[in-house]
């Protein structure tokens, strides 16, 4: 008997809690056989512009459409060799039909298709296109979100690929020696370089309360024990205070600053912003990682404090700690998929903003926003003063090859810094110097404003 109760417990529960999601799994096959009688649903921009469609020819054969090619590739996904990015994500609700239910019945009766729901996304065209065409021919990724809702606004990774060739080109693209089926975006792992030193500036807030009277003398360089580091391109900073640390990114102060810091309280902060943890996300992604242990030698903290060492993060993670900073220390529950509509446009689902966890307080983030600021207004951001818009960020170089001329380019940072209505992560990999991801930061945010 007590079997019994449980197993039917279970069963409750299983249908009651856990079936909404074991039906919309998309490794259920289950939902391949609902191809058989629906038409595949379209997948929209917030505007409503088509990223995926299936047209159907006079003879039944059905063919899945891309309109902006390559453009959607890794967010949007494909069909073909299994199903990834949103297909995957709302495989469900794209085969399944909210048409009227007389129309369902003629259609049944005449062995017609239905025609399945479509997605509407919380992607903006604009922004892609723009967040695309900037990224050029470099390899790296581009997240642009809302920080006031966690709508996921643009989200870029190349090398890219067509959606609609994948399975002819299959042979090639799993085999690529670039990695173009690879979601940079959500899946890439880097050395943060600078832009973690948002990170280690509030563990040094937390443990410091009168940090505002911080100096340091920076002279280009600072060698403890075996280890020499220099600041970027040699420069010498002089006299530095918190702020300028933060705006010029001066590498030896930040490098003092790691020397003085306590790592287990360091690895908690790390974690409290997601390191080593797992993050909302609704697409495939890797776990950023904080690998600075007690007893560390302090080559190894001053290269952690200022970004380098064996911590690894994807631009999505950086993304999720810039808009926590632009909201109040607040992060929202990321989100791509805004409603579910039927095909002619009579709303089923609709997605609420809702807040995932606090990763800091609204002082801190307060804090860490006007310091971000100052790298903007005459800092290494300095390229995005002076426009219609207030911008605030974090420049980055992440240097991962012995080669001096192979460094990773970083920005993070928001923009209408008062009332943030953008937040934006950027890598550009093996820049030359040629190509800065401030600048790229710079053409999506003048997209949006003009």
């Amino acid at each position: 008997m007590a079997l019994f109760i449980v197993m039917m417990g279970y069963i409750s529960y299983f249908n009651l809690v856990r079936g909404r999601e074991i039906v919309r799994s998309p490794y259920n096959a289950r939902q391949d056989s609902f191809a058989d009688r629906v038409v595949r649903g379209k997948i929209l921009d917030r505007n409503g512009q088509v990223i995926a469609q299936t047209n159907v020819a006079e003879d039944g054969t059905e063919t899945r459409e891309y309109p902006f090619g390559n453009m959607f590739a890794h967010v949007a996904g494909y069909t073909a060799q299994g199903k990834t990015g949103i297909e995957s994500l709302a495989n469900f609700e794209l085969l399944t039909s909210n048409a009227f239910f007389l129309e369902k019945l003629r259609n049944e009766f005449q062995d017609k298709k239905n025609m399945g729901d479509n997605v509407v996304t919380t992607l903006d065209a604009g922004l892609q296109e723009a967040a695309y065409d900037a990224l050029g021919s470099y390899k790296g990724a581009v997240v642009v979100m809302e920080p006031s809702t966690g709508k996921v606004l643009a989200m870029v990774s190349k090398p890219d690929f067509d959606p609609a060739g994948v399975e002819a080109d299959w042979e090639y693209l799993s085999t690529d020696e670039n990695s173009a089926l690879l979601n940079r975006a959500t899946q890439g792992q880097y050395a943060p370089g600078s832009t973690f030193k948002v990170v280690t500036a509030l563990e040094y807030m937390r443990e410091n309360p009168g940090y505002d009277s911080y100096n340091y003398y920076c002279e280009g360089n600072i060698t403890v024990a075996d280890t020499t580091i220099s600041c970027y391109n040699g420069n010498v900073h002089g006299d530095v205070d918190f702020r300028d640390s933060i705006a010029y990114s001066c590498n030896t102060s930040f490098c003092n600053i790691g020397l003085t810091m306590d790592i287990g309280s360091f690895k908690e902060t790390a974690k409290g912003l997601l390191f080593d943890s797992k993050l909302p996300c609704d697409l495939p992604y890797s776990k950023s990682e904080f690998r600075l242990k007690e007893g560390a030698v302090d080559g190894d903290r001053m290269m952690t404090a200022m970004g380098q060492g064996k911590t690894q993060v994807s631009p999505y993670h950086m993304a999720l700690i810039t808009s926590a900073i632009a909201n109040g220390g607040t992060l929202m529950k990321p989100y791509l998929i805004d409603s579910v509509a039927n095909y002619k446009g009579s709303v089923i689902e609709k997605t609420r903003p809702e807040k995932y966890k606090d990763l800091m307080t609204a002082a801190e983030a307060a804090q860490l926003k006007d310091y971000m600021t100052s790298v903007a207004e005459y800092g290494t951001a300095s390229a995005l003063s002076g426009g219609g818009y207030t911008a605030a960020g974090k420049t980055g170089t992440a240097e991962y090859s012995s080669d001096e001329e192979k460094d990773h380019s970083w920005f993070i940072g928001m923009s209408n810094v008062d009332n943030p209505e953008l937040v934006i992560s950027v890598i550009i990999e093996s820049s030359d110097g040629t190509a800065s991801a401030v600048n790229i930061a710079k053409q999506v945010f003048d997209a949006y404003y003009y």
